[in-house]
């Protein structure tokens, strides 16, 4: 079930795109993920150790196609291999006044390619979600970051707003919500790195700004 899921929102991620050579590509791996998904189901159901067999066997042949189809490429055609969260966790800051709590990591290859090192932060009643994502330029990871960073997007509601925004040189996106104290921030770097903060019971989206200047972009966007 989670497999058809994942290869339904591969496919809605690339809804509303100019369809290129690769995006088209992409859509095919996906829907070939979820025919694969859709099999496996079956001979499941039909309890047949043959069917079950292959059924398997097509299901790593479709995850793996879109792996490679979704992934990002180097200039020369390479696929692109994440930053190890080990080094991701590197960049995680210490702040003055907030306790932050152990790290945790993890990396992914398929039916996604990227790795992500996160943690959280305390003080009193705050709490601030920090995450550092390499997507490797993967579209299926990029594709919802790089429409809330789009130029002029914007969204107003009775309970806050979102909009995109910049944070020195790179396209960011921010959300608030007033009456219940949350919001979030959200950096991305190089068209690749996603840093994304959420905030509870925090003072007001400069607390979220702030945090994200506590961050060294400059390291990060080395490191691929």
């Amino acid at each position: 079930m989670r497999l058809r899921i994942l290869a339904a929102v591969a496919i809605v991620a690339l809804v509303g795109c100019g369809k290129s050579e690769e995006q088209k590509q992409a859509e095919k791996a996906a829907e070939d993920l979820k025919k694969a998904a859709e099999s496996l189901g079956q001979a499941a159901a039909q309890a047949g150790t043959a069917a079950a067999a292959q059924g398997t066997t097509d299901m790593a042949k479709a995850m793996a196609g879109m792996a490679a189809a979704m992934g990002g490429k180097t200039a020369d055609g390479k696929p692109i291999e994440p930053v190890a969260f080990q080094t991701l966790q590197t960049a995680l800051p210490e702040v003055s006044g907030w306790t932050m709590e152990k790290p945790r990591g993890e990396q992914m290859r398929i039916p996604v390619t990227f790795s992500t090192s996160k943690t959280n932060y305390r003080n009193g009643d705050q709490r601030i979600d920090l995450d550092i994502v390499d997507t490797a330029g993967s579209a299926m990871v990029l594709t919802p970051f790089r429409m809330m960073v789009g130029a002029g997007y914007s969204k107003e509601s009775s309970d806050g707003y979102e909009k995109a925004t910049t944070f020195g040189r790179y396209p960011a996106y921010e959300k608030w919500q007033a009456e219940r104290k949350t919001g979030e921030f959200s950096v991305v770097v190089d068209d690749r790195f996603v840093i994304q903060l959420k905030g509870r019971r925090v003072d007001g989206i400069e607390t979220l700004r702030d945090f994200a200047g506590r961050i060294d972009l400059g390291k990060i966007s080395a490191m691929k």
